[in-house]
């Protein structure tokens, strides 16, 4: 018998079982490519008690329930408290007027407003300037003024934005603050700052992802940073570990509309989160009005481990 006859069924059955482990191996990879959230989003989540309170100065002019902070630029620039049984009643001082618009805000558990810039419909002397600073309103006094300048930020004509969201901590004390000036939409060059409002310490930069909005979320797991991107339409996750972004952004799920950049995410119930879409290119954009906004359900089922997004009618 030939030699080599007589091992071709020992190399065939080689064969044979290193083909099914390269199978299963494959398998397993283009699973976890496919599908990664279902192994890094993890645990249950509801809406939770926060600290952030309102600011003081509204009990003193003896404002109370119900309230609503109002960025939208409709009717006054940079702050209005709507108040009042139907919020027919504003509040609205001119010197809030200062430093232009505003595109998010966060409170604290002292009623202090920190406030994100957004550059609103036209470019002025000031306009880049404001994009590179953290705001807060008083509690107290009502003033505004500069929490922290970013000298790293640099808004330019063809991209006008630069310190974009903010959320509070609870846990820490702390701010979390994007930023998506220098992206050259081939490169996304946006930053997430983590920072001390009082020292005014950065604690930790995350770089290379434009964030359009962020937001923190608890789950029985887990804590996440959650944020929208400016370049696509998905929602991302850092995981978050003894106070620091552990992870890179891991994209949940996508929205189920082309050219919808989620803008603000709200926690409504139990698994449940609400998003806000706006389109967004990277210019300048009066697009604050309800026509161009469009509203996401996004439930979370543990069971499956799966996200399942739809358009609110």
């Amino acid at each position: 018998m030939n030699s080599k006859l007589k091992f071709f069924p020992i190399i065939l059955s080689l064969l044979i079982v290193s083909g099914l482990f390269a199978v299963i191996a494959y398998k397993k990879n283009n699973s976890k490519q496919k599908n990664p959230e279902h192994i890094f989003f993890t645990g249950e989540f509801d809406k939770q008690k926060t600290c952030r309170r309102s600011p003081r100065f509204l009990q003193r002019l003896h404002i109370r329930q119900p309230i609503v902070i109002d960025l939208s630029q409709q009717r006054f620039t940079g702050i209005v408290f709507y108040h009042g049984q139907r919020l027919e009643k504003t509040l609205h001082a001119k010197r809030w007027e200062k430093y232009g618009s505003f595109g998010t805000y966060s409170l604290d558990e002292q009623g202090n407003l920190y406030l994100a810039p957004i550059p609103h419909i036209s470019i002025g002397s000031d306009t880049f300037e404001w994009q590179k600073n953290i705001y807060r309103l008083d509690s107290v006094t009502g003033d505004l003024s500069v929490v922290m300048h970013f000298d790293d930020v640099s808004p330019n004509p063809k991209n006008p934005y630069g310190i974009q969201s903010l959320v509070y901590d609870c846990d820490d004390k702390t701010l979390w603050v994007s930023a998506i000036d220098e992206t050259d939409f081939q490169t996304q060059k946006g930053v997430i700052y983590h920072i001390d409002p009082e020292t005014k310490q950065i604690l930790q930069r995350v770089s290379g992802f434009d964030a359009l909005t962020i937001t923190l979320l608890h789950t029985t797991e887990a804590k996440y940073l959650l944020a929208g991107s400016a370049v696509d339409d998905g929602l991302y996750a850092y995981l978050i570990v003894d106070g620091k972004i552990s992870s890179k952004p891991v994209k949940l799920f996508e929205l189920s509309k082309a050219n919808n950049h989620i803008r603000k995410i709200k926690i409504r119930g139990k698994n449940y989160l609400e998003l806000q879409a706006i389109p967004f290119s990277y210019t300048l954009i009066a697009q604050t009005t309800k026509q161009y906004r469009n509203i996401f359900n996004a439930k979370w089922d543990t069971l499956v481990s799966q996200w399942t997004v739809a358009l609110k009618k």
